[in-house]
């Protein structure tokens, strides 16, 4: 397949797995347990109709929000991920470029393998800063200073990931960083030579974010230990309403599914959540972020910004979650396929691709500009 050739989604995807070796396309693509929840979050927009109005005189298209102070020239956002420069040598370099062109915002990850200084260097835009809650209470505060002190606006603690998913598909190949491949992995590896030779041709695997807190050499922690034995079980409110207080800014919480937990976020002074299932990679069965979308809303929507990701392939999806009241939508996988097939020019072309079809969506809808976009729109089947 040739970059030129994809048009959606599924192009992407096929493009990366016939590109990557197995067990990093199964990183990506894989889920918890039966991977129940990875797939509802798709077919979850499935159960929701469009309700177009015409002979509105659409002409012009504003697809421009604001979310948690940010302004975002269209309604979606590249969610930070981790380990990019595994799936291509530019990793978060790419993405930081493509956010830049596009005028949306980008994270990087705690686990991350380029700094987020440098990722601010390339992008002066809207940019988060994700992390985890560590047991290491200092080391939570360093990680806040220093992305202060590289002009991070935006804070997004993840606070579904205490402990990690059964992820099954990466214990049949044995992936970890560092690599701990069985002989099944070794062999994919071995049948994908030009992702190695690109990997090893640029400089070696970094986790900037943790490097001078967490050995990833010589075996000493894989990232399933990281989540294991590092991040604290025991994170509470009060916990998170004190870095809150200390980080004195835009702090968002990633992970919210249920609306008590929302109306918590309210209380201790956050200003976004994301609604999110961590893309089906935690609780296997847990509820989708559409299908809770509204009634969050409905009870913190006039408080705090609520944005929500999971299982986004379409523009169409897009403009269901603003209709029910997001005020952006988080991707994921949907840039990270295209990232692992061409690098930066994938994630242009997959994001150029989301903006055509949100603008072609809203002109259809008869919507000018996104608050145009509500449950009038929408019927559930």
């Amino acid at each position: 397949m040739r970059l030129k050739d994809c048009y959606n989604f599924h192009d992407f995807r096929r493009m990366a797995k016939h590109r990557l070796p197995s067990p990093i396309f199964n990183y990506i693509d894989g889920a918890a347990d039966d991977e129940v929840t990875y797939r509802r979050n798709t077919t979850a927009f499935e159960g929701c109709d469009l309700v177009p109005n015409v002979l509105r005189g659409v002409g012009d298209i504003d697809m421009s929000v604001t979310v948690m102070g940010q302004r975002l020239a269209m309604p979606v956002y590249c969610s930070p991920t981790a380990l990019q420069r595994l799936f291509h040598h530019q990793g978060e370099r790419a993405v930081a470029a493509a956010a830049a062109k596009f005028g949306t915002m980008f994270g990087v990850s705690s686990l991350g393998t380029v700094s987020l200084e440098e990722a601010r260097r390339i992008c002066d835009g809207p940019q988060v800063y994700q992390f985890y809650f560590h047991k290491d209470r200092g080391l939570n505060r360093e990680m806040m200073a220093r992305a202060k002190q590289a002009g991070i606006e935006v804070m997004m603690l993840t606070v579904d990931s205490i402990t990690g998913g059964n992820r099954e598909r990466d214990k049949r190949t044995g992936f970890a960083i560092p690599f701990k491949l069985n002989l099944a992995g070794i062999t994919q590896f071995a049948i994908k030579p030009s992702w190695a030779v690109n990997y090893f041709r640029h400089e070696p695997f970094r986790l900037p974010q943790l490097e001078n807190h967490v050995d990833m050499g010589r075996g000493a922690m894989s990232i399933s230990r990281y989540f294991t034995e590092m991040l604290d079980p025991s994170m509470s409110w009060d916990d998170v309403a004190e870095m809150v207080q200390h980080w004195g800014g835009q702090f968002c919480l990633k992970g919210v599914i249920s609306v008590e937990d929302a109306k918590r976020a309210v209380e201790i002074g956050c200003t976004g959540i994301v609604l999110s299932n961590h893309g089906g990679r935690q609780l296997d069965g847990s509820r989708t972020a559409f299908d809770q979308l509204d009634e969050i809303v409905q009870a913190v929507g006039d408080r705090i910004d609520v944005m929500m990701d999971g299982g986004v392939q379409r523009g169409t999806h897009v403009l269901k979650a603003l209709s029910l009241g997001a005020k952006a939508v988080g991707l994921g996988r949907y840039y990270l396929f295209p990232l692992a097939a061409a690098g930066q020019a994938g994630v242009e072309r997959a994001l150029e691709l989301m903006r055509i079809e949100i603008e072609r969506g809203m002109k259809l809808m008869g919507c000018s500009s996104v608050d145009e976009l509500t449950k009038e729109n929408l019927r559930f089947r």
